[in-house]
């Protein structure tokens, strides 16, 4: 059994990933960190990590990027590893996690998905094909209106899986309405839609000569992204220093 600090765990994933836990035999979380205390838990809750004493294997952080700072300062001194979920780090703190995994274990992925990253996978294999042969290839992202980041995080995933996979020579389009010309066949058209209540949704389009081929995924809540982070806490408990992501997870 993989014990789990759960960091920001009164926030709404932390919140999704405590009731996860219950269901999942390899992991407990047996202690939580949030300022907000007016949330009750089968854990003891702490304001700061300085603060918490529990014996644990492996660190969720779903926190904010300020919380970040500390929690790598703490991991490595306390040698425990990190699925790091929070995003919008800044460059400094990107330097600050890889320059962290010489010394402790951490995961990092852009999107915490087990359905996402495995189709990451799928569609780099699919553009050493298909983009070899002339498709073009082109992004359409969806979110809920309350999402203030575009293109997302996942989309971005996606075209960098898209570009490895063509030695990366693609670059990539977000505005086509100040654009007069043909569409360049080394471009990665990314589109971003706003609206409603949608949890997620991707779609990777090959467009060829009198064919499509289209990948899609689609995330119906959140408790997607939070069977992903216990699956990677279950992983990461297990190994070495080092910078991981979800495509280690799943083999």
């Amino acid at each position: 059994m993989i014990k789990v600090l759960m960091h920001g765990c009164n926030g709404k994933m932390g919140q999704v990933i405590s009731e996860l836990a219950k269901q999942m035999p390899q992991a407990e979380i047996v202690a939580g960190v949030d300022r907000n205390d007016t949330i009750k838990n089968d854990y003891p809750v702490f304001h700061s990590l300085s603060e918490c004493h529990v014996e644990v294997d492996v660190i969720i952080d779903f926190s904010n990027a300020k919380a970040v700072d500390e929690l790598i300062q703490y991991a490595v001194e306390k040698k425990i590893p990190v699925v790091l979920c929070t995003t919008g780090l800044s460059k400094e703190q990107l330097q600050a996690v890889e320059e962290a995994s010489k010394k402790v274990a951490i995961l990092r992925s852009a999107n915490m998905s087990l359905g996402v990253n495995a189709l990451l996978k799928l569609v780099k294999a699919a553009a050493k094909v298909l983009a070899t042969a002339g498709f073009d290839m082109e992004i359409v992202e969806r979110h809920h209106n309350q999402k203030v980041d575009a293109p997302s995080g996942t989309a971005l995933a996606f075209a960098d899986a898209l570009n490895e996979a063509m030695n990366e020579e693609y670059h990539y389009q977000y505005d086509r309405s100040q654009v007069r010309e043909k569409r360049d066949a080394k471009e990665i058209g990314i589109s971003a839609v706003r609206g409603g209540t949608i949890v997620g949704e991707h779609e990777v389009i090959f467009a060829g000569p009198d064919e499509v081929i289209e990948f899609k995924h689609t995330a119906y809540s959140k408790a997607i992204f939070g069977k992903g982070a216990l699956e990677a806490a279950v992983f990461l408990a297990k190994q070495d220093a080092g910078l991981y992501d979800m495509s280690d997870v799943i083999g």
